[in-house]
C-alpha cells in the first residue's frame, strides 16, 4: 500500500512537466549529424537539448563523430584515435547527407559547447574509454560549462560510472538497447537489472532504445514498468531514437522523461500530450 501511495504521489508531481524533446547528432535527419550544422538546426527547431557523441583524436582532442571509422560520414577511411585534429579537421564530412553541407567540418566539442542557448543542454554520448574523462574534465574546466548545461551518456557502465563518479553534480545516464529473447519470449535486460546498475553507481537515469521486432503491448507493459520503478529509484527515463509521431505520443501518455530524435521540430507536437 506504501509503495502505490509513493508512486502516486511521484506521478501527480511528474505529471505536471513536459516530456523533453532531445536533438539526436543535432537535427540529423536534415543536415549532417554531428555537426555544427546539425547542431544549431536542432536548438532553431525547439530541441530542448542537442545530443552528441564523442572520441580522443590521436593528439587527445574531442571531436564529434559516431563511428570509429570517419568512413561513412567523411569517405576517408581512418579511425579516430589514429588521427590527429588537423587530418581531422580537414575532412567533409557534409557532403555525404547533401551537396549544400560540402565541407562541413568534423566539429571540436568546445565549439559545439559554445552553441548551447540559456536554459537548453548538451547530451555528451562518450563512444571510446574511460581516457576521455580527463581531457573531458579540462575541457569542461577551461569552457566554464555549468553542470545543468550537460549530461553525460554511453553504452559502456564502465565510462558512465567512471563519469558519474568525476562529474558527480554533472547528470549521468547509462545507455542499454532492449531486445525480445525468442526463446523467453522477454525483454532484456531486465527492468529490475537496468535500475540497480543505475542505482549502484549513483546514475541519474536511463536512456532506452528498442530493437528488433517488438509488439506494441509488450514494448508499452515494459515502458510502464519501467516508469514505475525508476518514480521509486528517483531516477529519469529516457528512449531513444523515435522518429514516429505516434509512437512517440503513446510514449509521452507512459510518462518518459525525454525523446531522442532525429526530427525535434516534427515531434514537437508530443510537448501537449498529458502523461498517465
Amino acid at each position: 500500500m506504501l509503495k502505490r501511495l509513493v508512486i502516486c504521489s511521484l506521478l501527480l508531481v511528474l505529471n505536471s512537466r513536459a516530456v523533453e524533446i532531445i536533438a539526436h547528432r543535432g537535427a540529423s535527419y536534415d543536415a549532417p549529424e554531428n555537426t555544427l550544422a546539425s547542431v544549431n538546426l536542432g536548438w532553431q527547431r525547439g530541441a530542448d537539448a542537442v545530443e552528441v557523441d564523442v572520441y580522443l583524436s590521436k593528439d587527445g582532442k574531442i571531436v564529434a563523430l559516431h563511428d570509429k571509422n570517419t568512413k561513412r560520414t567523411t569517405g576517408h577511411n581512418g579511425l579516430v584515435h589514429e588521427l590527429t585534429w588537423d587530418q581531422l579537421r580537414k575532412l567533409d564530412a557534409g557532403s555525404w547527407k547533401n551537396k549544400k553541407y560540402q565541407d562541413e567540418p568534423i566539429p571540436l566539442l568546445s565549439q559545439i559547447l559554445e552553441t548551447i542557448p540559456k536554459g537548453k543542454y548538451l547530451v555528451i554520448e562518450i563512444k571510446c574509454g574511460p581516457e576521455i574523462i580527463e581531457p573531458l574534465a579540462r575541457l569542461l574546466k577551461r569552457t566554464r560549462t555549468a553542470p545543468a548545461n550537460t549530461s553525460i551518456i554511453s553504452f559502456s557502465y564502465e565510462v558512465v560510472a567512471a563519469a558519474k563518479k568525476r562529474f558527480p553534480q554533472r547528470r549521468g545516464y547509462y545507455l542499454s538497447a532492449i531486445k525480445l529473447n525468442g526463446q523467453t519470449q522477454k525483454l532484456e535486460p531486465s527492468v529490475a537489472s537496468l535500475i540497480k546498475k543505475a542505482a549502484d553507481v549513483r546514475l541519474d537515469g536511463l536512456s532506452l532504445g528498442f530493437s528488433g521486432k517488438i509488439d506494441e503491448p509488450k514494448l508499452m507493459r515494459f515502458v510502464g514498468q519501467m516508469r514505475k520503478e525508476t518514480i521509486l529509484a528517483k531516477l529519469g527515463f529516457y528512449v531513444w531514437t523515435i522518429n514516429d509521431l505516434r509512437r512517440a505520443k503513446k510514449l509521452t501518455q507512459a510518462g518518459v522523461d525525454g525523446i531522442t530524435t532525429d526530427r525535434p521540430e516534427f515531434l514537437s507536437p508530443v510537448r501537449k500530450i498529458e502523461q498517465n
